[in-house]
Formats: C-alpha cells, sequence, structure tokens
C-alpha cells in the first residue's frame, strides 16, 4: 500500500510545486529554499564518521552529541514544542537540535524563539517531501538519534525511513480527532503500517489514546498525559510587557480594549462587524487585530479602512491614538503578551472552520474568551472552558458583540470568568514533566 501511496505522491509533486510557486505570489518565502524539501542539505559534521576515520580524522565533541529531532507543521505546534525543548535541552546541555517544520512562518517562530534558548545548538531546515529519494539524503546528512513529532504529523515513508535506521519515533502532544481518526481508516493498511512504527505514542486525552490504539497503534506504546500547551508560564518580566502596554493602548482615559488573535480570512469580516456594533455603546473601545498569517496583514489593514474605521499598525512602533478604533497587530512573537494587556479575547480560526486555535494562553492570564462554533482541534480544552465558564461559544458576529459587550459592561462577571478560566489551566498543567519523561525514556542510550 505504501508503495502505491509513494507513486501517487511523485505523480502528484509537481502540483505541489506549483501550490508552493502560487502562494508565494503573496509570502515570497514560499519559493525560497526549495532544496531543503528534496532533502539536500549540508552534512553534520562527523555524519560521514567511517570516511573521516579511515583518513584518521577524529570527529569533533559537537559530531558526537546527541541530534534531537522535533518535527513540527506551523507557529500552533512550533509554539507548543518550545518548552518541552526547552526542559530537555536544560536537563540535557550536551543534545544538539534538529527542528523542521512546512511554512515559513513556523520556521521564523522557530529561529526567534529558540535560537536564544539553545545558544548555536540549533539546526532548522524545512521537512523534506514524503518520497524516499528526498528523505534518504536528508537523513544521510544529519542523522538524527530521534524523532519527536508534535501532535499528529504522521507520514509513511518518513516513519518507515525511520524504523529502516533503527531510529525511535515519538509523537507527543499526539491528538486524533474523530473526524480525522476516520479519514485515516479510510486506509487502514497504509495507516496500520504507519502506526506500527511509532514507539511511544504520548497523546493528550483518553478519547486521543483510544483513537491510536483502534488505528494499530499497539496499547502498551500508547498513553495520555495531558495538553502540554497548559504548561504555560507567565514570568514577570512578560506580566510587566503586558502592563506598559496595556497603559499604552488605554491611555489616559482608561478605554476598554478587546483582542481577536489569529485571524483568519472570513473571519475578519465578522469581527470588524462586531467591532463597530460595539462602538456604538462604547466609543473609545480598542480592537487589536492580530491575523494568523503575516501574508494577511496588508489585506486586512485594507479591510479596516474600507470600513471607515481608523487605524494604526502595531509595526508602525507608536502607541494607538485616542481616535484608532483598530490596532493591527502585524508583528510577530508579541502575541502571548497581547493577551496579557486585553480585557476580553476572541481566539479565532472558530468562526471559520479551521478548527480553532490555542484558548490556554488567555486563560493563563485570566482573560475571558470568546470563540466561534469551529473548534474540533481544540475538543476538550473548549469543552472544560466552557463547562468553568471562561469560554462562551458563538456563532456569528451578533453573537459576538453581544458576548464581548456582556463582558465589558460588568467588571465583575468578566473578571469571575476569567477567574474561572486561568483555574482550568493552572488544574490541568504537568503534562509537560510527564512529556519529558517518555521523551527520556525512549532517547537511545
Amino acid at each position: 500500500m505504501r508503495y502505491l501511496y509513494t507513486w501517487f505522491f511523485r505523480l502528484t509533486l509537481p502540483l505541489m510545486l506549483l501550490h508552493l510557486w502560487w502562494r508565494g505570489r503573496a509570502d515570497p518565502a514560499y519559493r525560497k529554499r526549495w532544496s531543503e524539501r528534496f532533502g539536500l542539505v549540508p552534512s553534520r559534521p562527523g555524519t560521514r564518521r567511517r570516511w573521516r576515520e579511515r583518513f584518521g580524522v577524529v570527529p569533533d565533541r559537537a559530531s558526537r552529541a546527541p541530534l534531537i529531532w522535533i518535527h513540527s507543521v506551523s507557529v500552533g505546534e512550533t509554539l507548543a514544542a518550545v518548552p518541552l525543548i526547552r526542559e530537555l535541552a536544560v536537563r540535557h546541555p550536551r543534545w544538539q537540535w534538529l527542528v523542521t517544520t512546512t511554512t515559513p512562518t513556523g520556521s521564523q517562530r522557530v529561529h526567534d524563539a529558540l535560537e536564544p534558548v539553545l545558544n548555536g545548538r540549533l539546526l532548522h531546515y524545512y521537512l523534506p517531501f514524503d518520497l524516499p529519494e528526498c528523505l534518504s539524503p536528508f537523513l544521510d546528512a544529519l542523522r538524527p538519534n530521534i524523532l519527536v513529532s508534535m501532535e499528529t504529523e504522521l507520514w509513511p515513508n518518513l516513519l518507515a525511513a525511520c524504523d529502516k535506521r533503527g531510529m525511535p519515533v515519538v509523537l507527543v502532544n499526539g491528538r486524533l480527532s474523530e473526524k480525522s481518526a476516520k479519514g485515516y481508516g479510510h486506509f487502514s493498511r497504509l495507516t496500520r503500517d504507519m502506526m506500527d512504527h511509532l514507539n511511544k505514542v504520548v497523546a493528550q486525552y483518553p478519547a486521543d489514546a483510544e483513537r491510536f490504539v483502534a488505528l494499530g497503534v499497539p496499547p502498551e506504546r500508547v498513553i495520555s498525559v495531558g495538553n502540554i500547551k497548559f504548561d504555560l508560564t507567565i514570568g514577570s518580566g512578560l506580566e510587566s510587557e503586558a502592563q506598559v502596554l496595556s497603559h499604552q493602548w488605554r491611555g489616559v482615559s482608561k478605554r476598554r480594549v478587546w483582542l481577536a488573535a489569529s485571524t483568519h480570512s472570513g473571519e475578519d469580516e465578522l469581527i470588524l462587524e462586531a467591532h463597530q456594533v460595539l462602538l456604538r455603546e462604547f466609543p473609545d473601545l480598542l480592537l487589536v487585530l492580530v491575523p494568523r498569517h503575516p501574508v494577511r496583514f496588508d489585506a486586512v489593514a485594507r479591510l479596516c479602512r474600507d470600513r471607515g474605521l481608523t487605524l494604526t499598525r502595531r509595526s508602525d512602533g507608536r502607541a494607538p491614538a485616542a481616535d484608532d478604533q483598530v490596532l493591527l497587530g502585524d508583528t510577530m512573537g508579541e502575541l502571548l503578551r497581547f493577551f496579557g494587556a486585553c480585557d476580553v479575547a476572541f481566539v479565532g480560526g472558530s468562526l471559520v472552520p479551521v478548527g480553532g486555535h490555542n484558548m490556554i494562553e488567555p486563560a493563563a492570564w485570566g482573560v475571558p474568551v470568546v470563540c466561534g462554533p469551529h473548534l474540533h482541534n481544540f475538543v476538550t480544552v473548549a469543552s472544560l472552558m466552557r463547562e468553568a465558564g471562561g469560554l462562551v461559544v458563538v456563532e456569528d458576529a451578533t453573537q459576538l458583540a453581544s458576548q464581548v459587550a456582556e463582558w465589558l459592561r460588568d467588571e465583575t462577571r468578566r473578571r469571575d470568568a476569567g477567574a474561572r478560566g486561568r483555574a482550568v489551566a493552572e488544574q490541568n498543567s504537568g503534562a509537560l514533566a510527564r512529556t519529558v519523561q517518555e521523551v527520556e525514556a525512549v532517547m537511545p542510550r
């Protein structure tokens, strides 16, 4: 079955390249570094050890250090991997790190979040196409000791190539929705072969674990520990930065601020519609609007101006004026502190069928959260927060405006909802420590 999959992949490869080129119209980064997608990367020092030793060349210390390969897709998975990498890097200062992503935004987050932490111990490339002829040169050049894949990143040829080389594979923070499990089930032979190559699945919740087992992972290799995204530490430095932002945004009038985070095409229109309704009751209200993908920053700015809203951009480097109605968050890596500076947070990817984004971050700040109905990427988290009263789900712009207005009118209810969400975040922490232990247990000695 994998043979047929491989040939189908080869036949569709020109379309994939055309897709990358097409996306490069808006984001030129998609047209760069294609050699990495074909597995063509520089050899890590010492990987050709037999040849070097034949000529009396002894590999240096860095080449002998274990190389831990972390694969994440884009921004969300990369951000989830950062605390795991930080913890393991502290515990194992000799380990070297290889981090792969598939998108330019994920690539940028890798450099921004990890280079200061790993201090020269980081390699970063795009994941090669899932073809033997692309994976083999990549693995031969780098020779990692273990692959730690995030959430649902499973590729048949990749897992088979790791197994062939005796390289263990661990899936961490694993999640598998009912819909995704049914999709995998349509290709049961290919899926079972792929799942059999997983040495360990560290799933988020028992329901996820059960689905992995049903698809072919031996039960003894599966454990559920919770979602590592709950293990979010907000230090005093971050709190101070959020307080400074809050002061700048509110100005002398102490106006209210609501945040729309990680929005997608089709959502911004609804958010701006809701904001225009809210402005009738709260004339000085500021909306901080943060699109999910940088390529959309300019388009969202035009959308705001087309609706007659006064706009300033975060990248301009100045605080919003008293008459600015929208602050466009067109910078990278600042969203977490933005949550700490607002009164109410809407988390995007949920009013359109994307599946939702991380609502744990605003909850950790004690900020009440609003989402749309499309939350299949965070089913358990959303359920816990809804039951506690820290999250409200809305269906459209009218309901969104109504819920935000309700919390803005009543500070007591707003603070209570935020406290309930924060309690959920605190009560469900601890998955990170267990995940670290599982990765260490599988790591070759």
